[in-house]
């Protein structure tokens, strides 16, 4: 099947490959070369066995069958669930004698975590991980697309100079919060809260903001009270505010940025190999193709971590985003933050 073929398959599940290409590549401990067309790659064959985390409405999927449609020759089998939920799977079965999966696509970090903590991964090829932007270069994951912490603010009610570029200046405010301590994205912010400024801080941190903080079951829920007037900002992922602006161009609802703490936090889907080969290293090679790149960039709103392939533009790139400095698989140590939680009163 030629490119072509390829970008009219995926167009019927959702216009892969439509967005544009910048050209350029980033730098920072060494360039990348441009993202590869999905013509440049080799045919996929044989067996491959994917456990792939839900999310993002259902686009992963998508993805994963306009590739199972361009490699009629690949035996793929995909099991889908929750990524905590499959991450501890992953764990279950290696305790009985080996992991099922070839891959493991999850949706955020936390859980990749979990499995590298385990020793259930291998090392993604140099060649492989050197296509990534340089902050996303890792030995034992390759990330596939990113996701920043943001304050999304009513418009209506407060300026951008009201808001904190400090996070832990919001539990001293008397701004109302929107949040959903019960979501995976934001117990992955707690977390790297946790291990950037201390058990005590955080624990202080939480408990400083239940005076006025009011929770929601999801952060789509918490971005919508922003901009209702609920609440005067909500914390969530910055897609989010996107897909609401998109579907409704004058909400009333904008983004705003902490800097270099857990409140900018960028973490990332991401794929740990279980079972090295040509054909699962092969398989990453299309998740990092130009056309996955753009698509998830323009149907989902998230980063692109290879050269050549735009960010959203309602969003800055990562070069004007000052993310925190942290590993993003220590993000998988879950336990401490959810006792703190509990012990702050938020779960």
């Amino acid at each position: 099947m030629d490119r072509r073929a390829f970008l009219q398959s995926a167009s019927a599940l959702g216009a892969l490959g439509a967005a544009g290409v910048l050209g350029g590549c980033s730098g920072g401990g060494g360039e990348a070369p441009a993202a590869l067309s999905v013509e440049d790659l080799p045919e996929l064959k044989g067996d491959l066995t994917v456990y792939l985390g839900r999310g993002e409405g259902g686009l992963y999927t998508k993805v994963v069958e306009a590739i199972r449609k361009r490699n009629p020759e690949l035996n793929l089998e995909v099991r889908r669930g929750p990524s905590t939920a499959l991450a501890n799977t992953l764990v279950a079965e290696s305790e009985r004698g080996g992991a099922r999966a070839d891959l493991f696509w999850a949706i955020d970090t936390s859980s990749l975590g979990q499995v590298i903590d385990r020793g259930l991964a291998s090392p993604i090829p140099a060649d492989l991980r050197n296509r990534l932007k340089a902050p996303f270069r890792m030995d034992s994951l390759a990330p596939i697309s990113g996701r920043v912490r943001t304050l999304a603010y009513n418009t209506e009610r407060l300026s951008p100079e009201a808001i904190p570029d400090d996070i832990m200046a919001l539990a001293d405010s008397d701004l109302e919060v929107g949040w959903a301590p019960a979501y995976g994205a934001f117990q992955s912010f707690v977390t790297a809260m946790r291990l950037l400024e201390g058990e005590d801080a955080t624990r202080a941190w939480l408990e400083g903001m239940q005076g006025h903080a009011q929770e929601y079951a999801g952060e789509l829920g918490a971005v919508l009270a922003a901009e209702q007037g609920e609440v005067d900002l909500a914390l969530a992922n910055h897609y989010y505010t996107l897909r609401l602006k998109a579907g409704k161009p004058d909400a009333n609802v904008d983004l705003a940025f902490t800097r270099g703490d857990a409140g900018s936090l960028v973490n990332a889907s991401g794929v740990a190999v279980l079972q090295p080969g040509e054909t699962a290293h092969n398989f990453i090679r299309y998740l990092l193709s130009r056309e996955v790149q753009s698509y998830l960039a323009k149907e989902a709103y998230e980063i692109p971590l290879v050269p050549g392939v735009p960010t959203p533009p309602e969003l800055p790139s990562l070069e004007r985003i000052e993310p925190p400095r942290i590993n993003l698989t220590r993000l998988g140590d879950l336990q401490p933050t959810l006792a703190l939680m509990r012990q702050a009163g938020v779960l």
